[in-house]
């Protein structure tokens, strides 16, 4: 793992347009032997055990998925988008705990879908990188901004499911009009994250297919002016670099 978390540093470290505050955090993590997660993870926080216990209102019927509570409390007049200490809304509670009938029952009545927590993620994102299709796609025909920057990177919830592997996410995100070609702050596209954060297998494989297929820009480079094509050569991704060649990527 330490191994991993150090080729993910010097791949940022390389990258001359990342920010020097994400490059900062990516060492101190790396100095002091933690787990630091790269793009569309990085810094997004779950509810912890103590934080559910905490919880009253209508963050506490969220977490536990209480439709009945949520309808009294709505009546009663509780605020829909109130923050919880981490910035939180009960509808980011209800997607963290995979609460579905909470999540449209607070959708319904008005809850803020593109509401950013304190670590700036939404609840889209938030569902894309718990690989949680159904709430995505709840929140994507509920109306939620499949193109809203998020996260500490300037991502979007497409280039956090494309980096994980989450195909049938990425699916149904291009499905909702989700920007193919978003840069981020590491100057990395859904289609190099997938390449670059993957691991050349089965689902990182799909996804990037699914990117391909979808209309992806084959040929924009990272920071560093290097191809997708060419990352994926130097991986010795085989079938993507097929993919690749065979869609008319440039070198």
């Amino acid at each position: 793992m330490a191994s991993a978390m150090l080729n993910i540093y010097i791949i940022i470290i390389n990258n001359s347009t990342a920010r020097f505050g994400v490059v900062l955090f990516f060492l101190l993590g790396v100095l002091a032997g933690g787990v630091v997660l790269p793009t569309g993870s990085f810094a997004q926080t779950a509810p912890g055990a103590d934080e559910l216990k905490a919880y009253r209102g209508l963050h506490a019927a969220a977490a536990k998925g209480d439709l009945d509570a949520i309808g009294r409390l709505v009546s009663a007049g509780a605020g829909l988008n109130e923050r919880d200490g981490h910035g939180r809304t009960p509808l980011m509670v209800a997607a963290h705990q995979q609460k579905h009938d909470a999540a449209r029952a607070l959708i319904k009545v008005g809850a803020d879908l593109n509401a950013l927590d304190s670590a700036r993620y939404d609840v889209l994102t938030i569902s894309a990188v718990l690989n949680d299709v159904e709430m995505v796609k709840l929140a994507i025909a509920s109306g939620a901004n499949t193109g809203l920057v998020t996260s500490p990177y300037e991502g979007t919830a497409l280039i956090a499911a494309a980096h994980l592997g989450h195909v049938e996410v990425v699916r149904a995100l291009i499905t909702g009009k989700a920007p193919l070609d978003h840069v981020n702050n590491l100057a990395w596209t859904a289609l190099i994250e997938a390449i670059v954060l993957g691991d050349g297998g089965p689902r990182h494989v799909a996804t990037l297919r699914a990117l391909v297929e979808a209309g992806a820009n084959l040929n924009i480079p990272d920071g560093n002016g290097v191809s997708p094509l060419r990352l994926a050569r130097q991986r010795g991704f085989r079938e993507m670099v097929r993919i690749l060649e065979k869609a008319g990527a440039r070198p």
